[in-house]
């Protein structure tokens, strides 16, 4: 099996395991599994807030179907990034028997993330300087109002 092949597979897994996990947040089809009063406390603090686990979840479904999708797979990985911190931080301190499919997911995000490194490196330097050319229309709408 070569790279381009394993990449595309991690790419399925990652977003099929983000769109379904994703979609469950809005149309509980999966049963959920009994948690720690602890987790089931944070969880709750979350739900309460009522914007939280909307957003997470769009968030999901969205990366989710990027990446199924081929497209804008580094800003998908990014967008990921925080929500897998998170929810390997929940299972790992509140909930550790659910952790073995966070740590999948977690594996073909940081897979992809060594496959991707080209669009990733811009991100990772330590200074750099802005643009500070417009872009074309903008230029030639501000050239026009002064004249």
């Amino acid at each position: 099996m070569n790279a381009r092949n394993v990449t595309r597979i991690a790419r399925y897994v990652l977003g099929g395991g983000f769109a379904l996990f994703g979609l469950n947040g809005f149309l509980n089809f999966l049963p959920a599994p009994p948690v720690p009063p602890a987790a089931a406390n944070f969880a709750s603090a979350l739900f309460a807030t009522g914007y939280f686990f909307p957003l997470l979840k769009a968030t999901e479904v969205t990366a989710g179907l990027l990446l199924l999708g081929n497209r804008f797979v580094p800003l998908a990985l990014t967008l990921l990034a925080p929500v897998l911190v998170n929810i390997i931080a929940f299972h790992a301190f509140l909930a550790p028997e659910g952790l073995p499919i966070p740590i999948v997911l977690l594996a073909g995000e940081l897979y992809l993330a060594w496959s991707y490194r080209d669009a990733f490196a811009p991100m990772l330097r330590a200074r750099v300087e802005p643009s500070h050319s417009l872009p074309e229309p903008i230029a030639a709408r501000t050239a026009s109002a002064a004249a």
